[in-house]
């Protein structure tokens, strides 16, 4: 179960798809804040968001990758491509989610987590952390030659806010309507091709013994 809906089921309130929606992608505060604020629950905030990480380290311990992201983030780095990682999530949480991947995440150039970086002044969906992330780059490219991928609307919003081309993973459950401002909208990362983006293609595997 979702944590966001275990706590609020517990104050005997519904964390609906859509508040789930407005607050996918904010920084945890942020995020703390506004499912207090718009289901009226009888804890501050702060208290919210404590309890919130307290659940969510046994969870993100065991996180699994998305279908389709290890092999993207292994043929760019195989390119020479340069990526890296720009979260909404605390360094702490960041740390949790990293047991099973840190191999893989030790490819990426670098990871800015918004909800604990000091440069981060406003999360998603302001472009600051896509912005941010941009110039640790060594050659500090421009936002029109950054592509994200995102699941959350406020993520995209925030790409889009920076001058960045947006791939969207979306969930299920999101609106045709918060959609609309991402390049590009996929199923899943199984679907994407690089070579729409100016990117190296995929090398094409033997699907047959050859003869």
């Amino acid at each position: 179960m979702n944590t966001a809906v275990e706590i609020c089921q517990s104050f005997g309130k519904t964390f609906t798809y859509q508040l789930r929606e407005k607050v996918m992608g904010l920084p945890g505060p942020d995020n703390a804040r506004c499912i207090v604020e718009m289901l009226q629950l009888p804890v501050s905030p702060e208290e919210y968001y404590a309890l919130q990480k307290q659940k969510n380290k046994k969870l993100f311990a065991t996180a699994n990758l998305m279908p389709g992201a290890e092999r993207l983030v292994r043929h760019l780095h195989s390119h020479g491509i340069p990526i890296a990682v720009a979260t909404s999530s605390s360094e702490e949480s960041v740390n949790v989610k990293l047991t099973k991947h840190r191999e893989l995440f030790s490819l990426f150039h670098h990871i800015v987590t918004a909800s604990s970086d000091p440069e981060v002044k406003r999360g998603k969906p302001n472009p600051d952390i896509f912005l941010v992330c941009a110039s640790r780059f060594p050659d500090k490219p421009n936002p029109e030659k950054c592509l994200v991928f995102e699941d959350a609307p406020n993520g995209v919003k925030a790409a889009r806010a920076a001058g960045m081309q947006v791939v969207m993973v979306p969930d299920e459950s999101i609106s045709e309507e918060s959609k609309r401002p991402a390049t590009l909208v996929l199923r899943t990362l199984e679907d994407f091709k690089p070579e729409l983006f100016g990117l190296p293609a995929y090398t094409p595997t033997c699907v047959r013994r050859c003869e």
